[in-house]
């Protein structure tokens, strides 16, 4: 925006400068520029600087360094705006590091008051046993902070009883351009006057505010202008241009109890008037215990639209659409497949109406008179309700729903560009149908629509090609008729996203110039210098410029060694992150992703910056430098590679795969490092290892001589290493299948008869395959040992095949060539052995999924059939046996009645691409066994990850999340693990063995 003739010296600042500050040309601040180039618009623009402030004096040097160099400041939270709010030339500064704190709170008076960083659900964690919340709730609640909550003025789910950010902000402290701090709240009108003389203000430009708002808005032209261009009043969400029609009242009205707050104008302002540094919010009570949701299923958008009207009528808490888009693709997203349970066939949409009631009784007759309302309307053809916890599916589906999107394949994507719009409930039928109608016969575009149907904004996605001039015409032409059609119903372009640089330009048209103009001078009199937040709201530049991909490029792509055809490619997949920050969850909230994320609170450290960086990286014309390759090596270096994101992530980005490829490629460029082709080659070395074990565990018994022996290949010297068995898996099994078949011979020589010799090696049950892994076939023997005899007891007979080693070790340090031979060898081993009677299990989670995940997209195209039926019969050691539980094939009574508590710990593949359900069925084999899940998400060991020397402190960082404190806390219980190396973390961690299911129910033989 601004042109600089010379880079400001961005040094000076660095001595006084408590937090953060990238700047420079190296690989790490050209990393942190890209990741901030862009958010979850379709924008990109590459910012001067990034800040990471730590205090509001940081906050006032970066002003008085940006108004010195004609910069401008970019507020930045958790960086999900749909129209480019955080995206611009100038210093992007992120609040969401260092101004997460909670200040305090009052339940008598029922605020709390904030830094801008707090994220929303995570307020509402520590509000809840105060019996309290903060109402407005975005699809967004788990990342999504205070600050961008009212820079946007969010709503979300339940606006139509909760409302709007603006209706809950008390009271706002903030940074002026004068550099003053100064606190808005509620005015009487004797408190706004004596603003206005000058009383109680901090300084001159404070006073100006109030006396210029009161000279603008006690005009009568003015009040008339605002009333008649501004979104008719029974449009509730309404976020176009600056909220002056928030203010009016106080001068119209004779109220004398009527108030003035200024925070209803930042309220929605994007950052673009001042910087916030705390917040008062109001909180509510927390609703009725008691919740139905009635899913309606319909054959039209129109007939959903009309049901809404129907809802509303019944007092319903929230009424959102789903339509049949989004449906679709939940079918193949691992993490949404498991949330559709309840839908029934292919309805057009589906429409959720939740109601609120103390008692189960009150609830059930609020759905069911509502149902019946809907049927005497002749609406719908299916109506499942869903009550309390049962609730949490549908609505993770719904909220998934902008994201889930980006999963279409092919180059038409999801746009957001008339996402936003919002018209009084009762025209939204019509106004739907207009729309619809608009779209196809003017731009040939078709509509997805999902959302806020109770409060008259519907999400509504065209499927554009922005990579195309032809694409990015109809993204600006769709944009204009939209806004006609949405002022003729005297609606709003922006509901709850903002205007940004997206909406911008259309704010004349839509409010009308007089208004429009008074924006520019609300603008000019807050900030007289342009820095804050420059190019938003007002003088925005063309909203079809500084897109993410230049248009009609072709775009070289390498050679990959993974096939990444089903994804359009490894551009494309990095493409598909819709920027939406599902991966900037924290451990409150719970989940996954993203293990680094969770520990550091770092952009830096996000699935979704890592996805930005790949996307960058594979967009370069040019041949890759030395430095594009380190500045994205920098970002992906502490990728855990623990799949949550292929599940979690509604965009399904699989970073872990991406992660591998990209090495592999970095590693044809400049070699392969010494740790990792030791990490890769852990088989063989364990395989030398054994020859004489007792050496190899002397030496890591031994703690001086294990320091050294760490250190020499880059480990911390104060991660232990796991023992080495004194005899492998695959030995052991041979003399037992060598004494058995002793055994057999004698008997068959003393008792000779033909049916003696077939019902002793006849299994009563079936037969399955054993996976001896790399790390239960030299670590984990006893692991191995009882899974074995524990199946055979339970009826089975046992075979190990020959195959090979997984390939995890190889995968997880990029070594992806490697693990191609590995999936080719173990697929042309096994494909005329694993079948639906002979299935494959694995104990350790990393290993066997490598079937189900890795292989199929491994080997080449000739075995890949055969990769894809193996890794239908490949099953976890606990799904396996869940199976046969479920089919009534394993006595229960073979197993103790001692009652016995087990907490789990899951792996995180096991999560990602199985489920715990199949563990906790396992375990509660033995009736009076308890079986609890720790609510825990990566152990942080992550394969070698934990053991290196740059990673172990966080690694352990990361233990203590959640995992290591409830491991401390179980006393009495026993801890199950079935990763080794989860198992060995909360060894190092807590000084806890942690055992595998396996060993566990073998134990609980009776």
């Amino acid at each position: 925006m601004f042109l600089l003739t010379q880079k400001p010296p961005f040094a000076s600042l660095l001595p006084s400068f408590e937090g953060d500050l990238y700047f420079n040309d190296s690989p790490e601040h050209t990393a942190q520029r890209i990741l901030y180039s862009t958010d979850a618009s379709v924008y990109q623009e590459m910012p001067i600087a990034v800040a990471l402030p730590k205090s509001v004096a940081d906050i006032k040097k970066l002003l008085r360094f940006a108004q010195q160099h004609e910069l401008g400041l970019i507020p930045r939270a958790a960086g999900t705006s749909l129209a480019g709010q955080v995206v611009g030339s100038g210093i992007v500064v992120d609040i969401s590091k260092y101004f997460g704190n909670i200040l305090g709170i009052n339940p008598n008076e029922q605020w709390v008051r904030v830094q801008p960083g707090v994220i929303r659900d995570d307020l509402n964690a520590f509000t809840k046993p105060h019996g309290l919340l903060f109402g407005p709730e975005t699809s967004t609640a788990s990342r999504a902070m205070i600050g961008g909550m009212i820079g946007n003025n969010s709503c979300g789910l339940h606006s139509i009883i909760w409302g709007t950010t603006r209706n809950h902000l008390l009271e706002v402290r903030a940074v002026l351009s004068d550099g003053a701090e100064v606190t808005f709240g509620s005015l009487t009108r004797q408190q706004f006057d004596a603003k206005c003389r000058g009383e109680n203000v901090v300084s001159p430009l404070e006073q100006r505010l109030y006396v210029q708002f009161r000279d603008w808005l006690s005009k009568p032209d003015v009040q008339q202008h605002i009333r008649e261009g501004y979104p008719k009043p029974t449009v509730t969400r309404r976020n176009t241009g600056y909220a002056l029609d928030a203010l009016v009242g106080f001068f119209v009205s004779a109220n004398s109890e009527e108030t003035f707050n200024f925070s209803h104008l930042i309220a929605g302002s994007e950052g673009t008037l001042c910087f916030i540094t705390e917040a008062k919010l109001n909180l509510l009570p927390l609703p009725p215990k008691e919740t139905a949701l009635v899913c309606g299923h319909f054959s039209t958008i129109r007939q959903s639209l009309e049901a809404n009207l129907v809802a509303l009528m019944h007092g319903c808490s929230a009424s959102e659409l789903v339509d049949d888009y989004i449906l679709q693709l939940t079918k193949t997203n691992i993490e949404q497949a498991k949330n559709r349970t309840f839908v029934e066939g292919d309805p057009k949409a589906i429409l959720m109406v939740e109601f609120f009631d103390e008692t189960a009784e009150g609830v059930s007759k609020k759905a069911a008179d509502f149902v019946t309302a809907l049927r005497q309307k002749e609406l719908g053809y299916a109506y499942p309700i869903l009550f309390d916890r049962d609730t949490q599916k549908p609505w993770a589906l719904r909220k998934a729903g902008l994201s889930i999107m980006y999963n279409i394949p092919g180059v038409d994507k999801p746009a957001n560009v008339i996402e936003d719009t919002a018209v009084d409930v009762h025209d939204l039928p019509d106004y739907i149908d207009e729309l619809d109608r608009m779209a196809w016969e003017q731009h040939g575009l078709k509509l997805e629509y999902s959302a806020h149907a109770g409060a008259g904004e519907i999400h509504v996605l065209p499927l554009i090609n922005l990579k195309s001039s032809e694409g990015r015409t109809k993204f600006r032409a769709l944009l204009m008729d939209t806004a006609q059609l949405v002022k003729k119903y005297g609606g709003s372009l922006s509901g709850e996203h903002g205007d940004g640089r997206l909406r911008g330009e259309c704010i004349a048209f839509m409010l009308g110039p007089e208004n429009y103009q008074l924006c520019k001078d609300v603008k000019a009199l807050w900030d007289p210098h342009n820095t804050f937040n420059p190019g938003k709201i007002v003088n925005t530049p063309p909203m079809n410029e500084s897109l993410r991909s230049e248009a009609d490029v072709v775009i070289p792509q390498p050679k990959t060694v993974f096939d990444f055809s089903a994804d359009g490619g490894l551009l494309e997949l990095a493409e598909k992150c819709s920027g939406s920050g599902d991966c900037r969850k924290t451990e409150i909230s719970g989940g996954t992703m993203c293990p680094s994320y969770m520990a550091t609170r770092r952009e830096h450290d996000t699935t979704r910056a890592r996805a930005n960086i790949l996307r960058h990286f594979y967009s370069k014309i040019e041949k890759p430098t030395q430095p594009d390759y380190e500045a994205v090596k920098d970002v992906l270096d502490l990728c855990l590679s623990c799949k949550a994101c292929k599940a979690e992530c509604p965009s399904s980005v699989d970073m872990t795969r991406m992660k591998a490829e990209f090495t592999q490629q970095q590693y044809r460029e400049s070699g392969i490092p010494l740790r990792a082709r030791l990490v890769g080659n852990f088989t063989k070395l364990m395989r030398l290892a054994s020859l004489a074990p007792w050496i190899y565990n002397a030496i890591y018994d031994t703690p001086a001589l294990r320091r050294l022996a760490n250190r020499a290949v880059g480990f911390h010297p104060d991660r232990t290493m796991p023992e080495l068995a004194g005899t492998t898996l695959r030995k052991w099994w041979w003399e037992q299948k060598k004494e058995e078949n002793e055994q057999i011979g004698r008997e068959n020589r003393n008792n000779y008869s033909p049916s003696s010799l077939t019902s002793s090696v006849e299994p009563q049950l079936g037969s399955v395959l054993i996976f001896a892994d790399e790390f239960t076939n030299y670590n984990d023997v006893e692991v191995g040992k009882k899974a074995i005899q524990l199946i055979k007891r339970l009826g089975y007979a046992v075979t190990i095949p020959e195959h090979v080693e997984s390939g995890r070790t190889y995968l997880s340090k990029g070594l992806v060539d490697d693990a191609r031979e590995i999936a080719i060898r173990n697929v042309t081993l096994l494909k005329d052995l694993i079948t639906d009677e002979t299935p494959l299990i694995g104990l350790e989670p990393s290993a066997i999924l490598t079937f189900r995940d890795e292989y199929p997209d491994l080997v080449p195209s000739e075995l890949k059939a055969d990769a894809q039926r193996i890794a239908k019969n490949v099953f976890l050691f606990e799904e396996w046996l869940a199976r046969e539980a479920d089919a009534g094939r394993i006595n229960q009574r073979l197993f103790t009645m001692e009652a016995q508590l087990v907490n789990v710990h899951g792996h995180c593949h096991q999560k990602a691409l199985s489920s715990m359900i199949p563990v906790k069925k396992a375990l509660s084999l033995p009736i009076n066994y308890t079986v609890q899940l720790i609510p825990s998400g990566c152990c942080g060991m992550a394969g070698s990850f934990g053991y290196e020397t740059e990673h172990y402190d966080l690694s352990m960082q990361i233990g203590e999340l959640v995992l290591f404190p409830a491991v401390r806390k179980a006393e009495n219980a026993i801890i199950s693990a079935a990763g080794t190396s989860c198992r060995h973390q909360i060894k190092d961690g807590t000084g806890r063995k942690a055992q595998h299911p396996a060993e566990i129910l073998f134990d609980a033989l009776a």
